[in-house]
């Protein structure tokens, strides 16, 4: 591409001519991040054109007879930006974005959104919306990160008008990073409640009065559903954890102490990960990657031998295909594909596919898991209907499975530190990418802040905004914000990121 003087194309990669070499005429400076991005261009004829990288403009002479590049193009920064962190290997690039796209999303919010859509009418559009939508764009994002090896805001460089995408992405990241450590710090608290000889959750306290009934009971000692109106572990996350209010019509209150050490803990651990950037967070990512599948295998196993867990697995995978013809069903279907790869939130085909298929398998093995669990509990409490035991949200997570593993007859201690470890360490993988990408988008505003300044200011600041969210009236917020900040934020900047790329990049600049 060529320009003629006085043209501006790209305030991101502007040549310059540096103060230091300002006496030497001719000599020049690509503001980029590689060391042979210096060139001399003392030679050159007036005329000859100057290309470094994808920019060339025209020298011309001043009356001195010196060389120079039109003004609007110069910059007098007598710094250089820092170079941009790469990935050790290809394997770490790849772990790294597995852990980003499997986390918490595939373990409570895929199957709760499969069981409020119809189970088996939910998981044909997943799939298809996968394939059709999900894939491609996750492609796009990867090539766009890859080659332009900057954050998803000055990204848009290459249309300014739509660089409000990127920062609606930003807000989108920041929400869910928030919320996302908040799930971590719950999962914490559970994973420590798990050690003791008796799980809290298993047994009612004197206060909850006779509404509560045990969650360890079995269906021998079941009594009718008359009579039964919530479960321990409900009463437990309620009025324990979460000290929940009715409404907030007299405000949230303030945070639950136990909760705010934890959210700390979380946010510690996910600083310290990140704080020697891709070296440190490539090198943690086989374990954040690998690790929740060998939870799940054990907990798969150990679902399907529960009695009663075919009636859910099979409610999970057989379709009511009435639904197919509801619009929510396919709305859900593409918020959750791209919820789950993170998509719109910030050999490529091989990772692309590699990526996007076993998101898709641990989508569908979470499924499993938990549909089979879900199964359990409707045989034991002596009901067809799967979807009256389970509660959605964050309640899937933390009432209905403590419920379910409280029935284990066999030390459902270590099933519950299990999985409970399990879902921390898909939040850190989480946690980790998401902040990462908030993390460039600042370093691309302010290129030399140093980068554990940033993990420190990120970490901070997501933890005072998620003290928010584990007041007693909390949970209304992050409910609001789970789905306007998060499920319908996605699928507008997707249909305008698709905009910017494929129409006004791909079709409307013709250089």
């Amino acid at each position: 591409m060529e320009f003629g003087q006085g043209a501006y194309v790209n305030s991101s990669y502007t040549i310059s001519r540096t103060a230091s070499t300002a006496s030497i005429p001719g000599e020049y400076r690509l503001r980029e991040e590689e060391p042979e991005n210096v060139k001399k261009v003392n030679n050159l004829q007036n005329g000859d054109p100057i290309k470094i990288g994808i920019w060339s403009s025209t020298p011309s002479l001043d009356q001195n007879g010196n060389k120079y590049l039109p003004n609007d193009l110069a910059s007098s920064s007598d710094h250089k930006p820092p170079k941009r962190d790469n990935w050790t290997n290809d394997i770490e690039f790849l772990m790294s974005c597995i852990a980003l796209s499997v986390g918490l999303g595939n373990v409570w919010r895929f199957p709760f959104t499969a069981l409020d859509n119809g189970g088996g009418a939910f998981v044909i559009p997943y799939l298809i919306v996968l394939f059709l939508v999900g894939k491609p764009v996750y492609y796009m994002e990867m090539l766009l990160g890859q080659f332009s090896s900057r954050g998803c805001v000055k990204v848009y460089d290459f249309s300014p008008i739509m660089r409000g995408v990127g920062y609606g992405q930003v807000l989108a990241t920041g929400i869910v990073t928030t919320y996302y450590a908040t799930l971590m710090a719950l999962t914490l608290r559970y994973f420590i409640d798990s050690f003791h000889p008796l799980l809290p959750w298993s047994y009612c306290r004197q206060e909850w009065g006779e509404l509560c009934i045990d969650s360890e009971l079995n269906h021998k000692q079941h009594t009718s559903s008359a009579d039964v109106k919530t479960t321990s572990a409900e009463f437990y996350f309620i009025n324990i954890i979460l000290r929940e209010k009715s409404s907030i019509d007299d405000g949230i209150g303030y945070p639950n102490w136990t909760l705010a050490l934890t959210l700390a803990l979380s946010w510690l651990i996910i600083s310290l990960i990140m704080i020697k950037g891709v070296r440190s967070s490539g090198k943690a990512s086989y374990f954040l990657a690998v690790f929740p599948y060998c939870i799940m295998l054990v907990l798969l196993v150990r679902s399907l031998t529960l009695p009663g867990a075919f009636d859910g697995v099979l409610y999970f995978l057989r379709p009511q295909w009435n639904k197919l013809l509801d619009p929510k069903v396919w709305y859900a279907a593409v918020t959750q594909v791209f919820f789950s790869l993170a998509i719109c939130f910030g050999n490529i085909i091989i990772d692309c596919t590699i990526i996007t298929t076993l998101d898709t398998f641990t989508s569908l093995l979470s499924g499993i898991i938990i549909f089979g669990i879900l199964g359990n509990l409707a045989y034991e409490s002596k009901t067809s209907d799967i979807k009256s035991v389970v509660k959605g949200g964050p309640g899937l997570a933390f009432i209905s499975y403590p419920d379910a593993i409280a029935k284990f007859t066999f030390l459902p201690q270590i099933f519950s530190v299990l999985f409970f470890l399990m879902l921390f360490v898909l939040g850190i993988g989480s946690n980790v990418g998401m902040a990462s990408c908030l993390m460039t988008v600042i370093k691309d505003r302010f290129i030399h802040t140093k980068h554990w300044i940033i993990v420190i200011c990120i970490a901070v600041t997501c933890y005072c905004w998620g003290l928010v969210y584990i007041t007693p009236g909390g949970q209304f917020i992050l409910n609001l914000l789970d789905f306007y900040g998060a499920s319908f934020v996605a699928l507008v900047l997707a249909i305008f990121e698709l905009l910017a790329v494929g129409w006004i990049y791909g079709k409307c600049l013709k250089n």
